[in-house]
C-alpha cells in the first residue's frame, strides 16, 4: 500500500455503545487506540 492518507469503514450497528480499543499496524509502526461508540 502506497504512504498516504486511507480510511477503513466497518458496520458497527451490531456492537453496543461503548469505549473500543483499535490497533494500527504498519510495518514496524503500532499504535494502540480508543473509540466511542455513541448510538
Amino acid at each position: 500500500m502506497e504512504a498516504g492518507f486511507h480510511s477503513v469503514s466497518f458496520d458497527a450497528s451490531e456492537l453496543s455503545a461503548g469505549l473500543y480499543f483499535y490497533k494500527l499496524e504498519a510495518g514496524s509502526f503500532i499504535q494502540t487506540r480508543k473509540m466511542m461508540l455513541l448510538k
